[in-house]
């Protein structure tokens, strides 16, 4: 059984930084690709953000330059550094695995197979 636990979100003011982790168990995590989206009270889930089991990685054009995706292997964990928040970007912040593990990470929700809780971040004017 895969798992997903994601933790780092919380309170911030406009300008800030979070960093956002998510611990998977139950696959080899150097094979999976890996995946951050986001989800506004009432909308779609939207793409943030993926890293590949290559480590290429592929943004959001709302977060490009401000957010920065990693993975370590080692603790089976994908991170997202958030930098210079901004208070649109107060939503739930949900990781998914991608099981097939692609090279190239997709930006497609339909292609993720498993999803983590959510973490809520919120930003303050």
């Amino acid at each position: 059984q895969v798992q997903l636990v994601e933790s780092g979100g919380g309170l911030v003011q406009a300008g800030g930084s979070l960093r956002l982790s998510c611990a998977v168990s139950g696959r080899t995590f150097s094979n999976l690709a890996m995946g951050w989206f986001l989800q506004a009270p009432g909308k779609e889930r939207e793409f943030v953000s993926a890293i590949g089991r290559s480590g290429i990685t592929i943004y959001a054009d709302s977060v490009k330059g401000r957010f920065t995706i990693s993975r370590d292997n080692m603790k089976n964990t994908v991170y997202l550094q958030m930098n210079s928040l901004k208070v649109e970007d107060t939503v739930v912040y949900y990781c998914a695995v991608d099981a097939l593990g692609r090279y190239y990470p997709t930006r497609l929700e339909k292609e993720y197979d498993y999803w983590g809780q959510g973490t809520q971040v919120t930003v303050s004017s």
